[in-house]
């Protein structure tokens, strides 16, 4: 089987759970890890998954506004940030509005600062919003992961991230083999 991991990263947090991810499903399906820059339809429509994720701005998906308010925080020396290569390029939000393909499985993933859900939002439920209107199947319930107030991965996020590939691993396998039935 084929996975796909179509991520956006600022800097550089949901790339390193995209690539996390990848190793927890690498035992499940031959996985790819691409920034949203770089996807090709083709990538997309050749996959038995596609997983999408990116981080949450202003309680959902990117927008070109909130894009460029973090690259002027890169500016900041107090921030301590710097932009992920290619960032900030186009989102995730637009690569969807322009995607004509829609995956046969899917699931998303976020990331997001350390709040309650309702303070800080959630990126990863409005793309498996998106993906599930086109009638694409959802393999998994959107999954976040956190980001401090300084912009780093919380404590064991890495960690989690990989099983939770593992898990999006076992589904797909599932899925597989109950479509063989």
């Amino acid at each position: 089987m084929r996975a796909i991991v179509v991520y956006e990263s600022m800097f550089g947090n949901t790339r390193q759970i995209a690539d996390a991810i990848a190793v927890g499903l690498a035992d499940a399906a031959e996985v790819t890890v691409v920034n949203v820059n770089h996807v090709e339809s083709e990538d997309v429509e050749s996959a038995d998954l596609v997983l999408v994720g990116g981080p949450t701005h202003v309680h959902g998906m990117s927008r070109p506004s909130t894009r460029a308010e973090a690259e002027k925080w890169t500016l900041d020396p107090a921030k301590k940030v710097s932009l992920e290569s290619g960032a900030p390029g186009r989102g995730i939000r637009e690569w969807l509005d322009d995607e004509v393909i829609v995956p046969k499985n899917f699931a998303t993933f976020a990331t997001r600062v350390d709040w309650p859900i309702i303070v800080s939002g959630n990126a990863a439920a409005q793309i498996d919003r998106e993906l599930h209107r086109r009638g694409s199947h959802r393999l998994m319930a959107a999954e976040n992961f956190v980001v401090t107030k300084d912009s780093e991965l919380g404590d064991g996020e890495i960690v989690r991230a990989k099983a939770w590939g593992t898990e999006v691993g076992e589904a797909l396998s599932d899925t597989s083999s109950q479509a063989s039935r």
